[in-house]
């Protein structure tokens, strides 16, 4: 499975994670959001896609683990991957057929954002 996780660059950003090497994704507030971190699984593709002026999809990453102790907020650790060769800005995105049923389209504020492996491919160039 793959997601998209947004996220603010001045906030925290993909070269954050970068230098970090891994962090748990964590202040996700919204119920579908969350439900879909719940739902995430070590070994998961990850798109990290930088919000506010930005927004462009910037780089990957993959789940590491996941701990559920509350269902309200679920302990995801994630580790960075790579920038991405191509990053994509919302625009592109918004103008892809793959994406006209996408979270990431209709529903803006959502932050965790499932991706079918078509949108995986397209966004990573993979």
């Amino acid at each position: 499975m793959a997601y998209l996780l947004k996220t603010e660059p001045d906030a925290y950003s993909f070269v954050d994670l970068e230098r970090e090497e891994q962090t748990i994704w964590d202040g996700v507030k919204n119920p579908a959001a969350v439900k879909y971190l719940r739902g995430m699984k070590t070994g998961d593709k990850l798109v990290i896609y930088h919000t506010g002026d930005e927004k462009t999809a910037v780089g990957t990453a993959k789940v590491l683990t996941v701990v559920v102790k509350d269902p309200k907020t679920p302990q995801v650790r994630i580790a960075a991957g790579e920038p991405l060769k191509k990053p994509r800005t919302l625009a592109e995105i918004k103008a892809e057929k793959l994406f006209a049923d996408s979270p990431l389209v209709k529903l803006g504020r959502l932050s965790v954002v499932p991706l079918t492996d078509a949108q995986w491919a397209w966004l990573t160039g993979a």
